[in-house]
């Protein structure tokens, strides 16, 4: 446990990965994200992958690394990481990246419901990285893309649609609202908790 806190990228990867338990991501990516060097960055993962903190995968070319839920420390580690850091952050909120998803929303307008798949979840057959559900401002949106494909220096699919249109669709099982919500992904907002009721 002593081993685990030995620089300030390590530190920094360990928040990351352990507010994104579901969330995969690759080296470039996760540069980006902490701010830190990639050779670093390199050393760094090498060293939670020998504690067993994270584990790796490859798919569509690239090497994932995502964070080992099995791993024996991994509930201690996030309620130092997660519950203690980012609760002070916003009461209202339950982990840090709500909390930070929530701030990037806000500007939007009114949204109800948001999940990214597509490329930003390793394994994800879904054709669309973004979905938005609600009512919301669309130049806003535009840039909301704009810097996410900025983020990723790739192009997005990403669609919009009123939150009574989405419920409809989600309601009769429409294909293509299924697909994307049946599919991995990663809930940004779901305000009606509408996933709970489906589930």
């Amino acid at each position: 446990m002593i081993q685990l806190f030995g620089s300030k990228t390590r530190v920094k990867l360990l928040h990351l990965f352990l507010s994104n338990p579901d969330r995969s991501f690759y080296v470039r990516e996760i540069t980006r994200k902490i701010d830190e060097q990639i050779n670093s960055v390199r050393r760094e993962l090498a060293n939670l992958l020998n504690v067993g903190v994270i584990k790796s995968d490859s798919a569509n070319n690239r090497l994932y690394y995502t964070v080992n839920q099995k791993y024996r420390y991994y509930k201690p580690l996030r309620d130092i990481f997660v519950d203690e850091t980012f609760e002070k952050a916003s009461a209202s909120t339950s982990g840090g990246t709500e909390n930070e998803w929530a701030k990037r929303l806000k500007p939007l307008g009114a949204v109800k419901f948001a999940v990214l798949g597509g490329r930003f979840v390793q394994n994800s057959k879904s054709g669309v990285d973004l979905l938005i559900a609600g009512d919301v401002n669309k130049t806003q949106v535009k840039k909301f893309v704009k810097d996410l494909e900025q983020e990723e220096s790739a192009a997005l699919n990403y669609t919009v649609m009123s939150y009574e249109d989405f419920y409809y669709r989600l309601s009769i099982k429409d294909l293509f609202v299924t697909s994307i919500v049946s599919d991995k992904k990663i809930i940004l907002l779901d305000t009606e908790h509408v996933l709970t009721k489906e589930g």
